[in-house]
């Protein structure tokens, strides 16, 4: 009996270290930079702080021709266990968006309950970023892509 409660206490601590960790903002720190996206008159542009005190910062613009169409500031923070993407888009209300996957070059985060999008991801191949937001809007299931560029930041 005792080399049976032995191995399943030495079972449970195998498990317990096996466990996946949570994800860390480091994990991210490929999205740091400037990044931008042109179409026609449009410009959307992103740019990311490096990691530091737990936390990514995220401030972007939207302008149209010469004029400020929106923006946002974005933090990406450590919060139980997940990444946690809050959100503070011009003339909208905050909303948070929790990590679904966090991988070496991609990341996705979701928050169901949020009218529109329901998941942000950003996937990076080099000097490319590519950023989503996706999500159901008038019950249709719906998606629009972001192709950044890596440009110098100032």
């Amino acid at each position: 009996m005792r080399s049976l409660i032995a191995f399943l206490m030495a079972l449970q601590a195998f498990a317990t270290d096996q466990s996946p960790q949570s994800p860390k903002v480091e994990q991210v720190a490929w999205l740091a930079g400037c990044w931008q996206y042109v179409n026609g008159e449009r410009t959307v542009e992103e740019q990311w702080m490096a990691p530091r005190g737990h936390t990514m910062i995220s401030t972007g613009r939207t302008t149209q021709g010469d004029r400020l169409a929106e923006y946002e500031l974005v933090l990406i923070r450590e919060q139980s266990g997940q990444l946690a993407y809050e959100s503070h888009p011009s003339g909208q209300p905050s909303a948070v968006f929790l990590s679904r996957t966090v991988g070496e070059n991609e990341v996705v985060f979701e928050n169901l309950q949020h009218d529109f999008p329901q998941r942000i991801g950003y996937r990076r191949d080099g000097d490319s970023l590519r950023a989503w937001i996706e999500g159901l809007r008038d019950g249709q299931n719906k998606r629009v892509e972001f192709p950044y560029t890596r440009v110098p930041c100032g």
